[in-house]
């Protein structure tokens, strides 16, 4: 409902020698747009907003540290109260929709959202979709409240429901009109995000006064520009338990491995944080850092010698790395359109505690076999 570009600027506008990474405006296809005061600045709860409205010029660089000679690099606009926005609070009909994956935080975020709308902002009707994309036209809603979303924040998952796949722009913009809706926030990752952009353009081709705001929603944290996406922390501190119990398994057993495989498909922020807090792995492995097994510098030369040196050993790794390693088999996932993302991804973990295990039996004789720990993501190998 706060919107700071009350100068809009085309997107990808150069501002000196720096790139401005515009995002799409109402007013780029609604002339003439009224204004209205920013409801914070009567709600005497909230006066000391008034000291941190962003300027229409504000911007945040995507990159901290430039070299003298170097390009300046790209800028987007600063997020924030606004003096000035362009929905009147008595005619603001939002709703919140969740989709993909699951992530710690979801319900907080929802809990925030509407008591943020109906208390700060005086807006009076929020309408939940569930089910993800799909609730839009499948009619699947619950209204939101503060008294109905009071309690939320202490339970997991989300209270809307979610889905993967689901998305028709058409229908869905189709039931956004029909119901009179003018704010729309979507919380999910990469695929999500791309889909909200679609949604706008479709809302934009129809020239409607709607908003469409994404919320990012990533517990791998590979969203830029953010510090953090939500669920991230939560993550890496479970992480570390996971770490704990394979290291304190591994020590205890005779050349002991401990393989604990984490969330990341395309990242490795948690396996990395993790290792990082916890102190007790001896290799962590992502998908930004290639590894391969075989041959001096190898993984498997690496265990062997980490093993000789101090008799056990804890590895981490993301569940996207070393894709490019594991034979695949079976592709019956890759054309289905609902399929999740984690169905195109290979059982890592699984696959690596064989292949040491299969080296080991060379290396160590006296191989133990495998046991599953009871957390669910780590691996424990005896050899």
């Amino acid at each position: 409902m706060v919107d700071s570009s009350t100068s809009h600027v085309e997107a990808n506008t150069h501002v000196s020698d720096f790139l401005l990474e515009d995002v799409p405006h109402l007013s780029d296809y609604i002339p003439d747009l009224p204004t209205y005061p920013d409801p914070l600045q009567d709600n005497p709860s909230y006066s000391v907003v008034k000291q941190y409205y962003v300027h229409p010029d504000d911007t945040v660089a995507q990159q901290i540290v430039v070299h003298k000679n170097s390009p300046r690099g790209t800028l987007f606009r600063r997020a924030g109260p606004a003096q000035k926005v362009y929905f009147d609070s008595e005619e603001v009909y939002a709703c919140v929709v969740t989709c993909g994956g699951l992530c710690p935080g979801l319900n907080t975020v929802i809990r925030e959202l509407v008591c943020g709308l109906y208390h700060m902002y005086g807006v009076q009707k929020v309408l939940g979709i569930g089910g993800g994309y799909r609730g839009f036209y499948s009619r699947n809603t619950i209204p939101l409240t503060p008294k109905i979303v009071n309690d939320i924040h202490k339970r997991g998952g989300t209270v809307l429901g979610t889905s993967y796949g689901g998305h028709d722009t058409s229908k869905i913009v189709d039931s956004i009109q029909d119901r009179g809706i003018n704010q729309v926030y979507i919380l999910g990752g990469f695929g999500t995000q791309n889909e909200a952009a679609m949604i706008f353009e479709e809302i934009r081709r129809r020239d409607l006064k709607v908003a469409v705001v994404g919320i990012p929603k990533t517990i791998d944290n590979d969203i830029p520009v953010i510090d953090k996406s939500i669920g991230f922390d939560t993550a890496v501190e479970e992480a570390q338990r996971a770490i704990n119990s394979a290291h304190v398994e591994a020590e205890s057993a005779e050349n002991g491995i401990g393989v604990v495989k984490l969330m990341g498909r395309c990242s490795g922020f948690i396996a990395m944080y993790a290792t990082l807090a916890s102190r007790d792995v001896d290799c962590c492995l992502i998908p930004e850092s290639p590894f391969y097994l075989e041959g001096p510098g190898g993984l498997l030369e690496f265990i062997e010698k980490r093993l000789r040196e101090q008799g056990h050993m804890v590895i981490v790794i993301a569940e996207g790395a070393g894709q490019e390693l594991i034979p695949r088999n079976d592709t019956s996932n890759k054309n289905k359109p609902d399929a999740s993302p984690d169905d195109l991804v290979q059982d890592v973990g699984l696959w690596l505690s064989q292949k040491i295990k299969v080296k080991s039996h060379k290396v160590f004789p006296y191989c133990y076999g495998q046991c599953v720990f009871s957390f669910s993501c780590t691996i424990i190998l005896r050899i």
